[in-house]
C-alpha cells in the first residue's frame, strides 16, 4: 500500500460529487506529507482503477490541481508536486508564534465582561435544537423542506451570474451601491404583489428582514424612544429595540391582529408583523389596518412593517401590505427575499422614504458595505426567469395540504387545547389545557420524539404565561402531522398522570 491509498481507505460515497472528494482527498495527502514530491502521481488510468471512478474523474482533478497551483504536468513522465506553492501553503498554516502567547490570564475574561457596553446573550431568546432533524416529528418554525427544483434552479442561476456577461456587476466592490437589476425586479415583480410602488432611491438591498430591521432601530431608537411592540410578539424585535435603551409599549394581539387603541397614544414607533402575526400567525383585518394608518397620522407615529409570509394567505384573497394604506409616508416596508426560498441565504430588503434610506445605505456601509453582489445578481436572474413565482406557487400549495390537515388533526386529537384561527402561514398558535406548562411539555414531547416551541418566550414581561405552545408545520412531511399530533396528545396525557 503507498501511501497516497490510505487516503482512500474510505469508500467514496457515489450520491455525492466524486470528483470534488477525489479532489478534497489528494489535496489532503498532498499538504500531509502523503505523496512523495521526486515521485509523479499515479496515471490517471492506473488511479481511476484503484478507487473505482472513471479516469475522466480523475483527468478533471488532475486539471484542476494544475490550474490551482498544487500539482505540475511533466511531459512523458506525469504530473508532480508543485513543492515551491506547497511549501507556502504549509508556512501559511503553521503558526510560529511564542508559546507564552498562549497562556491564559484569570482576569482575561472579568476584564472583557467590564468592558462591554452591551451584554446581547444575556437578552431572552428562542432557542432552537441544531439537531432538530434529528426528531421524527419536528414541529418547528423557520425550517422548510429541501425542494429540489428550486435548489438546481439556485444552482444556474448562480452559474449563470458567474458568466462573463453578468461578472461585471459582482467582481467589484459595489461600495455602498445594490445591484440595479435586482432593485428593478423588486419594484417591478415583488412590490405590485403587494400593492406597493417604489423608486429606485426608496429600496435598499439587506442581509434578511431582520438586518434592515436593526439598521431601522438603530436610526430612529434610543432612550426617551417608546416602541410598541406586539405581545405575543417577535422576540428579536423585542431585544433589538430593547437594546438601544427604548422603553417597550406591549400591545394586546386578538384574533384580528394587533388591538388599536389608546396604548398607541405617546408611541414614537410601532413594529407590526400584519400578513402572519408573529408568533399567533393572525392576519390584521383591513378594518384594524386602515385604523392603524390612520392613528399613526394622527399621532405623528412611524410603523415599521414586517412583511414576512405576505404569500402564504390559504382562505380569502392576498391582502395588501399595510404601507399600499399609507399615503402620509410614515410606513417603513421590510421584507424577505429568501425566507420562503432558503432561510440560510439571507437576501431581504426595505422600502421607505428616500430620506431614510439614505441614512440605511451609509449605516450599511460602516457594518458590512452591501449583501454578496454574486448573490444579488442571482437573485435578480431567479426572478426574471420566473422561479421565485414558481417556487412560492408550489411552496403555498404544499403549505396549504399541510395547514388543513394541521387543522383537522388539531381538532380532533387535541380537543382540549384551543388553537388560534388562522387564514395560512405556516405555524398554529396552541394554548394547553390548565395546568400544563410549555416546558414540561417540550421535554416530555421530546421523549417521544416530538419537537414542540414554548411560546412564553414571546411575551414581554419577567413572568410570561407558560401555556401556550407555536407548532411550525413546513419542516414536517405532511404524512407525519398525524401520528406527531398523537404523540402530543399522549405527553400531554404523561404529564397529567404522572407531572413533570
Amino acid at each position: 500500500m503507498s501511501l497516497l491509498d490510505r487516503y482512500f481507505l474510505e469508500p467514496l460515497d457515489h450520491d455525492r460529487g466524486l470528483q470534488q472528494q477525489v479532489h478534497d482527498r489528494l489535496v489532503e495527502a498532498i499538504l500531509d506529507g502523503g505523496v512523495t514530491p521526486h515521485l509523479p502521481l499515479p496515471a490517471t488510468r492506473d488511479l481511476a482503477t484503484r478507487i473505482g471512478v472513471s479516469r475522466n474523474t480523475v483527468v478533471l482533478v488532475y486539471e484542476r490541481l494544475v490550474e490551482d497551483g498544487y500539482l505540475t504536468p511533466v511531459r512523458r513522465r506525469g504530473h508532480f508536486i508543485n513543492e515551491q506553492y506547497v511549501r507556502q501553503q504549509l508556512n501559511v498554516r503553521l503558526d510560529y508564534r511564542p508559546s507564552a502567547l498562549f497562556r491564559g490570564d484569570e482576569a482575561e475574561g472579568k476584564a472583557w465582561t467590564e468592558r462591554l457596553r452591551q451584554h446581547p446573550s444575556r437578552h431572552r431568546n428562542i432557542v432552537k435544537p441544531a439537531n432538530w432533524r434529528d426528531y421524527r416529528y419536528p414541529f418547528i418554525y423557520g425550517q422548510v423542506t429541501t425542494d429540489k427544483i428550486s435548489i438546481a434552479r439556485w444552482r444556474d442561476c448562480t452559474r449563470l451570474a458567474g458568466t462573463p456577461y453578468h461578472s461585471n456587476a459582482w467582481v467589484g466592490d459595489l461600495i455602498d451601491a445594490d445591484d440595479p437589476l435586482l432593485v428593478e425586479q423588486i419594484i417591478s415583480r415583488v412590490l405590485p404583489q403587494r400593492g406597493l410602488k417604489a423608486r429606485p432611491e426608496e429600496v435598499l438591498i439587506t442581509i434578511g428582514s431582520q438586518n434592515a430591521l436593526y439598521m431601522v432601530g438603530q436610526l430612529l431608537s434610543g432612550p426617551g424612544t417608546r416602541v410598541g411592540l406586539e405581545n405575543p410578539g417577535y422576540v428579536d424585535a423585542r431585544n433589538i429595540f430593547a437594546a438601544t435603551g427604548a422603553e417597550l409599549v406591549p400591545l394586546p394581539v386578538d384574533s384580528n391582529g394587533v388591538v388599536v387603541d389608546e396604548r398607541l397614544a405617546g408611541c414614537n414607533l410601532v413594529y407590526v408583523t400584519p400578513s402572519h402575526q408573529s408568533p399567533t400567525s393572525v392576519t390584521l383585518s383591513l378594518q384594524r389596518r386602515l385604523a392603524l394608518v390612520e392613528a399613526a397620522r394622527r399621532g405623528d407615529v412611524l410603523l415599521i412593517e414586517d412583511d414576512y409570509e405576505h404569500e402564504l394567505n390559504f382562505i380569502g384573497a392576498q391582502r395588501g401590505a399595510l404601507k399600499s394604506f399609507d399615503n402620509s409616508g410614515r410606513t417603513i416596508y421590510l421584507g424577505s427575499l429568501s425566507k420562503a426560498l432558503f432561510p440560510g441565504l439571507r437576501l431581504g430588503f426595505a422600502v421607505a422614504p428616500e430620506p431614510l434610506i439614505r441614512e440605511m445605505r451609509a449605516l450599511r456601509r460602516l457594518m458590512y458595505r452591501h449583501p454578496s453582489a454574486h448573490d444579488q445578481r442571482a437573485m435578480a436572474i431567479f426572478i426574471v426567469e420566473g422561479h421565485l413565482d414558481a417556487h412560492i406557487r408550489r411552496t403555498r400549495d404544499q403549505l396549504a395540504r399541510k395547514w388543513t390537515v394541521m387543522q383537522r388533526e388539531l381538532a380532533r386529537l387535541l380537543p382540549d387545547c384551543r388553537v388560534t384561527a388562522t387564514t395560512g402561514g405556516s405555524a398554529v398558535w396552541v394554548r394547553l389545557p390548565e395546568g400544563i406548562d410549555c416546558w414540561d411539555l417540550q421535554r416530555q414531547a421530546a421523549k417521544r420524539g416530538v419537537l414542540v416551541e414554548p411560546g412564553d418566550i414571546h411575551f414581554i414581561g419577567d413572568e410570561p404565561p407558560r401555556d401556550t405552545i407555536r407548532l411550525g408545520f413546513a419542516a414536517i412531511p405532511a404524512e407525519l402531522i398525524a401520528p406527531g399530533l398523537a404523540e402530543l396528545h399522549l405527553a400531554i396525557d404523561d404529564l397529567r398522570r404522572d407531572g413533570p
